[in-house]
């Protein structure tokens, strides 16, 4: 018999035509019936390094400021996510979930979930141990343990603040429950290559699930002459816009979101910016099309001939 019309072969060949989560996806498969149904849901996604989690934070208050009850969920195996909300690095889900050897019955909710600056809920999910495992694992447990304990029906909005530009199907896990992937990008070579990978897993991801492409957020650069030229390209869109300031160094050292730090004519124009980012993000941005390039053409397109 031809080994092409073996009968294991056609059979692994139909369950991979079959395949629901993308074409090629080598991932954890997420329980495709764990779902975030009421609230609406941000993904914040950038190059490392770039200020996603100082971003998800500062918006995650914004938020809360504008009277949504709030939930922020790191998903970063260093569990830095929302210590400028909580001022301490809380334990992870996955952390906690060893010391009762993943017996979720025995856990309460308080167990893992944290009160932040202004009522923000927080959750850092964390991850495995490095070299193994997947981080798509961590994000599913973590939304099945909030649904069990039912503190996704008392939420408006949920922010995922996911680590660096891993663009794998684990860490590209929270684009299942977003409504809207959000990226954080400055104005330079390497955050705008990191970008436009990103903007090609979120396109993937779309083809399975509800996530659209929402923008982004111009983050640390007094111009954005090469983000813009990037969007007008692909069909991208900035949201917001938030300068290289030293008080957004210093809330950071300072364990402190921008909203707690003593008032500046500066100052008063970031915050004005975040509260004006998530009051057009609650009201509801279109979905972007946009179509991202391949690595050569970016490498060709920016910078100085």
């Amino acid at each position: 018999m031809n080994v092409f019309t073996h009968p294991r072969v056609a059979r692994d060949e139909a369950k991979r035509r079959t395949r629901l989560d993308g074409d090629g996806s080598v991932q954890v498969m997420l329980d495709p019936t764990v779902t975030i149904e009421t609230a609406k849901v941000f993904a914040v996604y950038g190059k490392g390094g770039i200020g996603k989690s100082t971003t998800s934070s500062n918006l995650s208050v914004a938020f809360s400021k504008l009277g949504k009850r709030v939930l922020q969920i790191g998903c970063d195996p260093k569990h830095d996510s929302t210590f400028t909300l909580t001022k301490s690095l809380i334990p992870t889900v996955i952390d906690i979930l060893e010391k009762v050897d993943f017996h979720t019955e025995e856990l309460r909710a308080d167990d893992f979930v944290f009160d932040g600056y202004n009522g923000v809920m927080c959750v850092e999910a964390g991850g495995p141990p490095a070299g193994t495992g997947c981080g798509g694992y961590v994000v599913g447990q973590t939304v099945k343990l909030l649904k069990e304990h039912h503190l996704l029906e008392d939420t408006d909005v949920v922010i995922f603040d996911v680590l660096g530009d891993v663009v794998c199907g684990g860490f590209a896990a929270p684009l299942q429950h977003a409504d809207r992937a959000l990226i954080v990008t400055a104005n330079d070579f390497d955050s705008i290559f990191a970008m436009n990978r990103i903007v090609a897993a979120i396109l993937a991801k779309s083809r399975n699930y509800n996530v659209r492409l929402g923008g982004v957020i111009a983050n640390r650069s007094a111009a954005t002459d090469e983000i813009d030229r990037f969007n007008d390209t692909i069909g991208l869109r900035t949201l917001a816009h938030f300068p290289d300031l030293d008080v957004i160094r210093r809330s950071r050292l300072k364990k402190s979101t921008l909203f707690e730090m003593e008032s500046t004519p500066e100052l008063e124009a970031v915050k004005t910016e975040y509260l004006r980012l998530a009051a057009g993000l609650w009201a509801g941005t279109e979905p972007l099309t946009a179509q991202p390039m391949k690595d050569r053409q970016i490498f060709d397109f920016l910078g100085f001939n």
